[in-house]
């Protein structure tokens, strides 16, 4: 089956300094699909590109197996996806049942029944003016707005920034919803425990590169926090092992991550004669700081 979403070396370079980095992505269809990294990690950069915002400085990418640098085929891969920016603008003059009405004249797949779900959920109150809305309450309005329209992917960027903590419970639970009826979620967060309650695929950027993508089945199952305590003899310090990521060495003590290959830990190290090798499960959150901690 064709990845609803995918990119090969993608990059952006705004003059010396480059946003994205050779990203390379395969989003299997009906997947959440979490784009995990800090601020300033070049998710919204990749986004923009996405969407025809703006143009790849080398690289490709294509969602529905259409280009997003040709302009005729973005203009389709918009038309059959929902987007929630970051800065969520709003029309303010309008209120919130007025920009409801005017919006899904433009989307023929617009869902009534969950526009009705949505504003009673987040409670939104039709006849108030969008200025005069909290910055919460913005949000509901730009997230009802774009999970409406009916779309086959939906791409949202920090959905959740503004919200209180029983908004965003609802929120996921609505994304796990529509991730059942079929629909594509493809959303950056910097929110881990997020991430962890919805995502069945996880893609870590760091600096504007990849540096995991993986399942979270895998990720819970394969990857383990490694320490090898060595008597005596002391590995080389060029010691190394298929799979191993932010290898420390301290004195006598190796300590790394691994996303596979735990038979080949003790294979390795058995040489040089451990005297203890201690394995441990990882959180979500602690692969994330052990990817980017050094980087």
């Amino acid at each position: 089956m064709q990845p609803i979403l995918e990119t090969y070396d993608l990059s952006k370079s705004y003059g010396s300094f480059i946003a994205v980095k050779n990203l390379n992505l395969k989003i299997k269809k009906g997947s959440i699909c979490a784009f995990l990294g800090q601020n300033g990690a070049g998710k919204s950069s990749t986004i923009k590109m996405l969407l025809g915002m703006s143009r790849p400085t080398s690289g490709q990418g294509k969602i529905f197996g259409l280009d997003v640098a040709d302009e005729k085929q973005s203009i389709e891969i918009r038309t059959r996806t929902a987007f929630v920016a970051e800065d969520k603008r709003l029309y303010d003059y309008m209120s919130v049942g007025e920009i409801l009405r005017f919006t899904k004249h433009f989307f023929p797949g617009w869902r009534q029944d969950l526009e009705k779900k949505l504003v009673g959920l987040f409670e939104l109150p039709e006849d108030k003016k969008i200025r005069k809305l909290s910055k919460g309450m913005r949000t509901k309005l730009a997230l009802t707005l774009s999970l409406a329209r009916g779309s086959e992917l939906l791409i949202l960027d920090e959905p959740t920034e503004g919200l209180d903590p029983l908004a965003i419970e609802n929120l996921l639970e609505f994304v796990i919803m529509l991730a059942g009826e079929g629909i594509s979620v493809f959303f950056s967060s910097h929110q881990i425990a997020e991430v962890e309650q919805i995502a069945d695929h996880v893609c870590m950027i760091h600096k504007g590169s990849l540096v995991l993508d993986a399942d979270m089945d895998r990720i819970k199952e394969d990857f383990k926090y490694v320490r090898i305590t060595f008597n005596g003899n002391e590995p080389p310090l060029n010691f190394s092992i298929e799979g191993a990521r932010s290898i420390q060495k301290e004195g006598s003590t190796i300590s790394f991550i691994t996303d596979h290959n735990i038979n080949g830990v003790f294979e390795s190290a058995n040489p040089y004669h451990p005297g203890n090798i201690d394995v441990e499960p990882l959180s979500l959150k602690e692969i994330f700081l052990a990817l980017v901690k050094n980087n």
